[in-house]
């Protein structure tokens, strides 16, 4: 087997992961996945140091990988909410629900500890996009940057980013009244998101 066949089954075994643990959280099993999370854990300890991989292999790992530690720093925090328990139903889920925070900051700051970088959330509020090019500047920076370390590619450039927030603060405050518009970069699933949303 290729290291990109077993990159790629390293890939999908993260993403199965992630399915099981939801389902575990989510009432649906009674046992954590360890069957599939002692695999990945040794797909990654085989290429860990590196050597037989070419750049564009490493980069991919290191995106799994970080991808890995992110979601094992939050299992571990709601597998301790879990195993504490709650005097009522609604409190444990409040609990889950109410580290979300808390999780991602620990997380980060795991993965840096071992020398990786990890996405940051950026956000900007705009009113004025013609008049605040500095922060429409900001916000394509943050978007490409995070586009950048998940390996996605980008055809935009700045003026074309311009004219859409241009449009899309135009679009949301005559839909909301609203005297300005939040946007924010976020990552779901591995994936980079653009978010909008009214503000004040």
């Amino acid at each position: 087997m290729t290291i990109d066949e077993e990159l790629s089954i390293l890939e999908d075994q993260v993403r199965r992961l992630k399915v099981e643990y939801d389902i575990f959280f989510g009432g649906g099993a009674k046992k954590p996945p360890t069957e599939i999370e002692w695999k990945v854990k040794n797909l990654l300890k085989k290429y860990a140091d590196g050597g037989r991989m070419n750049y564009t292999q490493r980069f991919r790992y290191t995106s799994i990988q970080q991808r890995y530690a992110l979601y094992n720093a939050l299992w571990q925090q709601k597998l301790q909410i879990k195993e504490e328990g709650y005097r009522r139903p609604q409190d444990a889920v409040l609990g889950i629900q109410g580290l979300r925070s808390s999780e991602e900051q620990q997380a980060q700051k795991a993965i840096r500890n071992h020398g990786a970088t990890i996405f940051e959330p950026f956000s900007v509020a705009c009113a004025d996009p013609k008049a605040e090019k500095g922060k429409v500047e900001q916000l394509f920076k943050a978007l490409s940057d995070a586009r950048k370390q998940t390996g996605e590619k980008s055809n935009a450039n700045l003026d074309s980013f311009n004219k859409f927030v241009q449009q899309k603060t135009e679009q949301l405050r005559k839909e909301y009244g609203c005297q300005a518009v939040e946007y924010s970069v976020e990552m779901q699933n591995g994936q980079v998101k653009l978010k909008a949303k009214p503000k004040g």
